[in-house]
C-alpha cells in the first residue's frame, strides 16, 4: 500500500540551528515516536529500533536509516525501511527543506512510503491517520527540542 504526507511547521530558530537539530541522534531519537534505540553505523547511516501501535497491530520495527542530498543549512532527503515481523514492513522516504520565514525556519517536508503485510491489510484510512499522528507528535516535540535550545 503507498501513502504520501506534507505538511509544514514553523520553527522558532535559525536554520542552522534547526540543521543541526535535524542531524542530532539524541534529538531525532527523542522526537521518533516509540524510538527505544537510534544508533550511527555510518556517515549519514542510522540504525533504530521503534515500537509503534497502530490500529490493533503492535510491533517493533528495526531497520535503517540514511540521509542523502545533503545541502546545509537548507535540507536532505531521508530515506529508511524497517521490518516488524509478522506486523508487516515500512519503507519510504521524505524530502525535508528548510527556509527562511518570519524570523524562524519554515521546515517542509514531503513523504512517500510503502507499507505490507498486516498493516497494509488495516486500510488506508487508518493507516493515514496513524501516520498523520506520528508526523504530528514528531514536530510537537521537535518543536520542543528547538525551542528548548
Amino acid at each position: 500500500m503507498a501513502m504520501t504526507m506534507t505538511g509544514e511547521v514553523q520553527l522558532p530558530a535559525s536554520r542552522e540551528v534547526v540543521w543541526a537539530k535535524l542531524n542530532d541522534p539524541e534529538v531525532l531519537k527523542s522526537c521518533i515516536p516509540g524510538c527505544e534505540e537510534l544508533n550511527v553505523i555510518g556517515e549519514n547511516q542510522f540504525e533504530a529500533i521503534a515500537k509503534m501501535k497502530v490500529g490493533p497491530v503492535s510491533a517493533r520495527f528495526k531497520g535503517k536509516v540514511t540521509l542523502t542530498d545533503l545541502d546545509p543549512p537548507n535540507g536532505y532527503k531521508i530515506t529508511g525501511e524497517g521490518e516488524g515481523g509478522v506486523a508487516g514492513f515500512a519503507k519510504g522516504g521524505a524530502s525535508v527543506a528548510l527556509a527562511e520565514k518570519d524570523g524562524g525556519t519554515l521546515l517542509s517536508y514531503n513523504v512517500e512510503a510503502q507499507i505490507g503485510g498486516k498493516l497494509a491489510q488495516l486500510g488506508q484510512r487508518l493507516i493515514n491517520g496513524s501516520a498523520k499522528k506520528l508526523a504530528d507528535e514528531f514536530f510537537a516535540k521537535f518543536a520542543d527540542a528547538v525551542k528548548a535550545g
